[in-house]
C-alpha cells in the first residue's frame, strides 16, 4: 500500500456545484493485509438506497472544513472517532447525479468492530484489497448517461457485495494510487442507455 502516492496526489476539484459533501475511505490493516471499509446504505433512504458507499454526507454549517465533514459523518454513521483516523490525502472530487460535488478523503482506521447507525446504515463491509484488485471481481460497461453523455460504470464484486456508481469511481482511483492495480483499458461491454444495471 503506497500511501505516499495519495499524499502527493493533487486532487481535481469541483467548485461550482450546488451542494458539497465529503466521504472517508477508511483503510484498515487486518493481520498485515489491507482492507477497505464500506457501508451499505439503508433501504429507506431517499437517495441511493441499498448501495455500497463510503461513510460520509453533506456539509453542515458548523463543519470547519470538508475534512471535518467526512470525519463527523464517519463518527455518526459507524462510530469511527475522529481521533482514530489519520487522514493521508484526498482523491478527485466526484460530481453526482444528485447535484453534489463529493470530496473523498483517504485515511487509516483501526481494526475493530464498528456499529452501524440505524438511521442511515444497513451494514458495514470490510473488504480485502486483494479481492478488490482481483481481475475476476471487476467488470465495467459503457453507456450513455442523460446528464453526462458517454460514461464508464465500474462494478467490484466481493463477498456478496457490489461496489459501483460514484463509490466505484472513487474506488478505481483509490486502488490505482494505493496499489499496482490498473483499470483495464477496455470495457467488458457496451450497453444501451436503458439497459438494466447488473446489480
Amino acid at each position: 500500500m503506497d500511501f505516499e502516492r495519495v499524499r502527493r496526489h493533487t486532487p481535481v476539484r469541483v467548485a461550482d456545484a450546488e451542494r458539497h459533501a465529503a466521504v472517508l475511505a477508511p483503510v484498515i490493516d487486518r493481520g498485515g493485509s489491507p482492507y477497505v471499509l464500506f457501508t451499505k446504505r439503508a433501504e429507506h433512504l431517499g437517495s441511493h438506497p441499498g448501495q455500497m458507499s463510503f461513510p460520509g454526507g453533506g456539509v453542515e454549517s458548523h463543519d470547519a472544513d470538508l475534512t471535518a465533514t467526512a470525519l463527523r459523518e464517519a463518527n455518526e454513521e459507524i462510530g469511527l472517532r475522529p481521533e482514530e483516523v489519520e487522514v493521508v490525502g484526498r482523491l478527485d472530487d466526484i460530481q453526482t447525479v444528485s447535484e453534489y460535488a463529493v470530496t473523498p478523503f483517504v485515511g487509516t482506521a483501526p481494526d475493530r468492530e464498528y456499529v452501524p447507525s440505524d438511521d442511515e446504515v444497513a451494514e458495514i463491509a470490510v473488504l480485502p484489497v486483494a479481492e478488490l484488485t482481483a481481475r475476476e471481481n471487476y467488470e465495467s460497461e459503457r453507456r450513455d448517461h442523460p446528464h453526462y453523455g458517454e460514461i464508464r460504470l465500474h462494478f467490484f464484486r466481493v463477498d456478496g457485495y457490489t461496489v459501483w456508481g460514484a463509490t466505484g469511481r472513487m474506488l478505481v482511483q483509490l486502488l490505482e494510487l494505493l496499489t499496482d492495480w490498473e483499470m483495464p483499458a477496455e470495457v467488458d461491454r457496451v450497453v444501451d442507455p436503458d439497459a438494466d444495471l447488473p446489480v
